[in-house]
């Protein structure tokens, strides 16, 4: 299958048009089913190192479920306050939407019992690839016109235990999913000056 340039451009215009998407710009309109199965397809298309597919991902929708997860989220939220108490701006961000958003998904790095075909120097390699469907969800998402939050600001053990995930499991990314009210033309903290764009010539070496 060839591609052509305006099929790049396209990509990456998708790209640059992702955004992490805070709670206060979801709308209560729910995904459709086949949304919904088009971003889950896009995940598992993801590379994984030694085709490990390690990846799991729990579609939550009840209520109580989220529930325990905005809990989770307040009491690590107080302790990152205290962290960044010098930080006026900090106070008032809006960092999740897990009830505003129609669905949140899990996603869950199970790692294999037996040794893994390219993790036997690099063990993270099985997390990273979990992380590139992450990016794929988000991606395609994007060019469905439905945003992505991702929370970080988690307890991952509590938040295991609330999903009852398997033994030995690994919380990479908990994801609000959602309808917006729109995209910022940047991103949120970029426009508020959190820090600052990293142009490309500074991050790109050649040896």
């Amino acid at each position: 299958m060839n591609f052509t340039q305006d099929d790049a451009q396209k990509l990456l215009k998708i790209i640059k048009a992702r955004r992490d998407v805070r709670g206060n710009r979801f709308i209560a309109k729910p995904i459709e089913d086949t949304k919904l199965q088009l971003i889950l397809e896009a995940a598992i298309h993801a590379p994984s190192v030694g085709y490990s597919q390690p990846w799991r991902f729990i579609v939550i929708k009840d209520q109580a479920t989220k529930d325990k997860i905005v809990q989770n989220f307040e009491d690590e939220n107080t302790k990152a306050k205290k962290i960044f108490h010098s930080r006026d701006l900090y106070q008032d961000l809006k960092l999740e939407g897990i009830n505003e958003a129609p669905l949140n998904i899990a996603v869950v790095y199970e790692p294999k019992d037996e040794p893994v075909l390219g993790m036997t120097s690099m063990q993270k390699m099985g997390e990273y690839s979990v992380v590139c469907a992450v990016q794929n969800m988000w991606l395609m998402a994007r060019s469905l016109n439905i945003g992505i939050g991702w929370v970080s600001i988690l307890d991952e053990q509590k938040v295991l235990k609330t999903l009852d995930a398997a033994p030995k499991s690994q919380l990479i990314a908990y994801l609000c999913v959602g309808y917006v009210d729109k995209f910022y033309e940047q991103s949120e903290l970029k426009m508020l000056g959190w820090d600052k764009e990293i142009k490309l010539h500074k991050c790109v070496e050649f040896l």
